[in-house]
């Protein structure tokens, strides 16, 4: 007997694949993260920005 692999389970699985493929090739969907605003060691204002699928940061100062 063939095993019936559920549409979704399987749509979800290629989704997931092809998130974590394209922050392997530096492809980052950056988001601005508002938490952080101001840097105390710098004593400067920075903007943090946060990729919506890994994690990775990445700041910019103004």
């Amino acid at each position: 007997m063939n095993k019936v692999v559920s549409l979704d389970k399987a749509r979800k699985k290629a989704r997931d694949a092809r998130k974590k493929g394209m922050c392997q090739h530096d492809i980052h969907q950056w988001k601005i993260w508002h938490e952080k605003q101001f840097d105390p060691k710098a004593g400067k204002l920075v903007t943090v920005y946060r990729c919506a699928r890994c994690g990775k940061q990445k700041v910019k100062t103004l």
